[in-house]
């Protein structure tokens, strides 16, 4: 098999899941067929030393932590109180309910790091309480689809730890970098929807009933419900911002601070326990299927001379380094329509990242603004994961055109961010240095 020849392990893979195969399995599928014809019997030995490279990865640890924090986080009580605190400040602005929801989801985005939940978790405390308020469905889903991506762009994420290892990076410089995009992005969602809720007070009409308790009953309400989800956050991202722990240690910290705060609020159970750790399970199985699938995939393509290939193809198309980048980008994108965020970082960065080096691009940066387009993708219709949730969640009335419409401007946000991190890199690589002095 000529390195020219390893090229069509692309067309191949997406043929597999075109046809309907699971991700995992149409790239251990095509690094199969591809890596006999290539290496024949040996290629055996290689997989082998692949399971036990993923089994020993003490960086992947951090996978299953997270995931088992958030589902502790969804089941422990913290949320309903929480979102009363921030509704009870935010209720005199425009379009208060969807500010209370964004913050909400900026909160607990920084709390758990996994998407779904987040969108879950907030979508089923505020999507009734501004439909019973009278909110335009569209502006519902639009702020429940834009809130719950965040997870993706606001440290911790899973995909960051996913990444960080293939890109061999530092998983805290890449942790640092996201941290300005996605609270900027967090501020432009909630800028769109005062400025779009003063406008028009009819796509969420105001609070007329005061509040009946006094400043002092507020403060000391609000703290009581800000306090957990801040140890929590803390627990996190304080001991891994300030070198005191790995990415795996921090996880493992996160998920002791949960299950306290669960005792705290009287909701742990061993039936609470037992869903926390099926779901955990069955999505940290599936997680590190398609890892392990990944790295076939990736180690089949190296080997057998598929960087060259893929050079060799750009340099006859006469591309610039930028609209290599570009093409990179747009294939992300795309991909974001079919397959999950991890998967379609398996499959691009082990390619795009030995490029972007090679034209003396920041990896960092690039990075960053791939975890950026690849967030675009999840909420960008017709295929966009986000409303799939919302659809899981959302009551009848609620129709998918409304859902459609209602995200268009929080994409226009995350273009902006995107537009942002090109013309100022800094806005990526501003945090690591200040952190690390990298």
């Amino acid at each position: 098999m000529t390195s020219q020849t390893v090229l069509w392990m692309f067309p191949a893979l997406l043929g597999l899941i075109f046809l309907g195969f699971p991700v995992a399995f149409s790239m251990m599928l095509a690094a199969l067929g591809f890596g006999l014809l290539r290496f024949g019997g040996t290629l055996v030995h290689q997989f082998a030393q692949r399971v036990d490279d993923l089994s020993t990865n003490y960086v992947l640890g951090a996978i299953p932590l997270f995931i088992f924090m958030g589902s502790i986080l969804e089941r422990a009580g913290i949320a309903e109180k929480l979102f009363d605190a921030l509704y009870m400040w935010t209720r005199r602005m425009p379009g208060g309910l969807a500010v209370a929801a964004l913050l909400m989801c900026t909160i607990f985005a920084a709390a758990s790091g996994v998407v779904g939940a987040t969108e879950t978790l907030v979508g089923m405390l505020a999507i009734p309480a501004m439909l019973k308020r009278n909110y335009n469905n569209s502006l519902i889903a639009g702020t429940i689809c834009g809130g719950g991506s965040l997870g993706t762009i606001i440290p911790p994420s899973v995909p960051v730890v996913v990444l960080a290892p293939i890109a061999a990076m530092s998983i805290g410089d890449l942790l640092a970098g996201i941290l300005l995009p996605g609270l900027l992005m967090s501020s432009l969602f909630i800028l769109y929807i005062l400025i779009v809720c003063a406008i028009k007070p009819s796509l969420a009409p105001p609070e007329t009933e005061p509040d009946p308790r006094s400043f002092g009953e507020k403060i000391s309400f609000t703290l009581s419900a800000l306090i957990p989800p801040a140890f929590l956050i803390f627990t996190v991202l304080g001991t891994l911002f300030m070198g005191l722990a790995t990415p795996t240690e921090a996880a493992a910290c996160g998920s002791l601070g949960v299950l306290i705060l669960a005792i705290i609020y009287r909701r742990m159970s061993w039936g609470l326990l037992f869903q926390a750790a099926l779901q955990t399970v069955s999505l940290t199985a599936m997680i590190l299927a398609i890892i392990l699938a990944g790295g076939m995939f990736s180690g089949v393509f190296f080997a057998s001379g598929g960087m060259t290939a893929t050079k060799a193809v750009l340099d006859a198309f006469g591309l610039s380094p930028w609209s290599v980048m570009a093409v990179i980008l747009f294939v992300a994108f795309i991909l974001g329509f079919l397959i999950d965020s991890i998967s379609i970082i398996l499959i691009i960065v082990p390619i795009a990242i030995p490029l972007v080096k090679s034209f003396g691009i920041d990896p960092l940066w690039f990075a960053v603004v791939l975890l950026v387009m690849l967030q675009t993708a999840y909420l960008t219709p017709p295929m966009a994961p986000s409303i799939f949730y919302l659809r899981a969640i959302a009551p009848p009335s609620m129709k998918l055109k409304e859902m459609y419409w209602g995200v268009i401007p929080f994409i226009c946000c995350q273009l902006l961010v995107l537009a942002l991190l090109i013309v100022f890199p800094g806005l990526a690589t501003w945090m690591p240095k200040v952190m690390y002095g990298n």
